[in-house]
């Protein structure tokens, strides 16, 4: 049994260690970290990661580290993803960050990659292990090995360096599909030959496109070899279409295309044709799939400036690199590149319509939500209607399961006026309605929602629903909207009471009279409220006649007879009250109630 002295001896020991972690060298830290992290002493883990980190370590020490001991290095992942305790687990994740950072620092350093470029022209055993360093730089030794093939004064490298080519392996795709803009005839034949020989997909668009359209007989010849060496199934498919189907898997994140993680950044290349060099865009991993679908969508219309379908896609993928919320697009768009939706706007609705179909397919709220706002601005009845194969996007989206969507798509429709029936009329008063109650409060699994926004749907939902009432329209039937419409009277946001009224003013119904009648004697409401109130309870009136109980019409006629009542309000209740067209009774009294004896 532990006894008093004992104790403090196990505390002190303990207070030791972990003051002597702050003392020691970065693998001691690494090391005791993993130690206690395994006997489940969380406090004295953190101690360590805390000092480790403090030490400011060198990124590549500890990739080292990592590499001696890779069960640890399994550890750390585990107590990054699982770790009861989240501090423990944030620091982990820095620690992995680090290690992380190191193995990227070794593989693309230019001077480490220069010299093994080198070495591959130096013996059998040097070129094998120079291949497997390259290997790991993957695409960042692209751009030194075509430097060098393309230097006159390293001729005798050539066969070796095009001999390695091929085996840097998928990585090298991405900058060699950039460089087939090269104009050296010699190093564009080599480049088209190493990828067929790694032989993936990935590349088969770039090569059909020198097929179809390289000047040189030569290269056409070699891009077909290497496109047999691939699948030679796709000699027959056009480039653009190939493009097209890359763009996709992009857009869609297929594993096969995904980046290197060891960085939070991805590389886009570029051919800089005034340097005959290769070129980089370092972009946020956030949105790479979505700009290399992009840069697809582009070549597939250089392929074929006619395949229209590469637009919808193209649109569909801006809209959705957006969405990750990085702040800023990547510096290649330059300072005048328009966003999304000024795109979108000038497209055509057939292409609009193909984006927005692939948003409903996918459940893309954002996507969804740019291109019917788009549709909204330039679209009217027929186009905004579209059918598309067997289905119509915007009316698809009327059932969309985010409700920004569901009332964009029926604002839009509203705005439109349709004058053909449609089955799904229904949910546009539907959608309308609700939107136009909607408060800041999020549903669950929200995108965003508060207060600004539920605030502009309302108010552009009752806009839609006062348009579509004055014009009388025929196929949107308001009546549905009624309940909320009478709610909106009493709203807490003076322009949807006003424009709720007005809206009522249109419905023949004894309810929609009386929630305007009501407004407009509330004497909670201001008058600038209660003016409007009283003009719409004079429209009801002439377009539906009176249709309100005696109670209220004594109500109103209280008002007009009182010497207490502003002149302005007063002169609005009479307009109504004489719009009402009551029995000559009510007038008589009126008359005679303000005569002088």
């Amino acid at each position: 049994m532990f006894n008093r002295k004992t104790a403090f001896a196990i505390m002190a020991v303990a207070l030791c260690s972990v003051n002597a972690c702050f003392a020691q060298t970065v693998k001691d830290n690494f090391d005791e970290f993993l130690h206690y992290t395994v006997i489940g002493r969380l406090d004295l883990a953190k101690g360590y990661a805390q000092a480790l980190l403090a030490s400011n370590p060198d990124p590549e020490e500890l990739l080292d580290l990592s590499k001696e001991n890779p069960q640890g290095y399994q550890l750390l992942q585990r107590a990054k993803e699982s770790a009861p305790d989240a501090e423990l687990a944030d620091l982990s994740g820095q620690i992995l960050a680090l290690i992380e950072k190191g193995r990227f620092i070794r593989r693309s350093a230019p001077g480490i990659i220069a010299e093994e470029v080198r070495r591959l022209s130096s013996t059998e055993r040097g070129w094998f292990a120079a291949v497997k360093r390259l290997r790991n730089a993957g695409e960042y030794a692209i751009p030194f090995m075509l430097d060098a093939m393309a230097d006159s004064s390293r001729e005798d490298e050539l066969p070796y360096i095009v001999r390695a080519l091929p085996e840097i392996g998928r990585g090298a795709i991405r900058p060699l599909a950039a460089a087939l803009q090269t104009e050296n005839v010699t190093v564009k034949a080599e480049i088209i030959t190493a990828l067929g020989k790694i032989a993936y997909p990935q590349a088969q668009a770039y090569l059909k496109y020198i097929v179809e359209n390289d000047s040189s007989s030569q290269l056409r010849s070699v891009a077909q070899e290497a496109l047999r060496q691939i699948d030679p199934d796709t000699l027959q498919v056009p480039a653009a279409q190939l493009f097209y189907d890359l763009a996709e898997k992009y857009y869609y994140h297929a594993q096969s295309l995904t980046p290197t993680e060891d960085v939070n950044f991805a590389n886009v290349w570029f051919w800089n044709p005034a340097a005959g060099k290769l070129a980089r865009e370092q972009v946020d991993q956030s949105y790479f799939n979505e700009l290399m679908a992009m840069r697809c969508c582009e070549w597939a219309l250089k392929a074929d400036e006619g395949f229209g379908s590469a637009i919808g896609l193209w649109i569909a993928a801006f809209f959705k690199s957006e969405s990750v919320g990085v702040a800023a697009m990547p510096a290649y768009f330059g300072d005048r590149h328009a966003d999304a939706l000024v795109y979108a706007t000038t497209a055509g609705v057939e292409y609009l319509h193909q984006a927005l179909a692939r948003a409903v397919k996918d459940r893309n709220a954002y996507v969804a939500l740019g291109v019917i706002e788009a549709l909204a601005t330039t679209a009217g009845e027929k186009s905004l209607l579209y059918q598309l194969g067997p289905s119509q996007p915007v009316l698809q989206a009327l059932t969309f399961n985010d409700r920004m969507v569901r009332y964009s798509a029926a604002i839009a429709i509203g705005a439109a006026g349709p004058t053909e029936g449609f089955a799904e009329s229904k949910l546009v008063t539907a959608n309308l309605a609700e939107a136009l109650g909607q408060t800041a409060q999020p549903e669950t699994g929200g995108n965003g929602w508060n207060a600004e926004i539920a605030d502009s749907y309302a108010l552009r939902a009752v806009e839609v629903m006062l348009k579509l009432a004055q014009t009388r329209n025929q196929v949107v039937d308001l009546s549905g909207a009624q309940i909320a419409l009478e709610k909106g009277v009493s709203d807490s946001r003076s322009e949807i009471q006003i424009l709720s009224g007005q809206t009522l003013a249109h419905l023949d119904s004894p309810g929609a009279q009386r929630a305007i009648a009501a407004m407009a004697l509330d004497t909670n409401n201001a008058q600038d409220v209660r003016i409007p109130a009283f003009d719409s309870l004079a429209t009801s009136a002439k377009l539906n006649a009176n249709m309100l109980p005696e109670n209220t019409v004594d109500a109103i006629y209280a008002l007009i007879s009182s010497d207490d009542t502003d002149p302005d309000l007063r002169s609005a209740a009479a307009a109504a009250y004489g719009a009402l067209n009551l029995p000559s009774r009510k007038a008589k009294d009126l008359i005679l109630d303000q005569a002088k004896s």
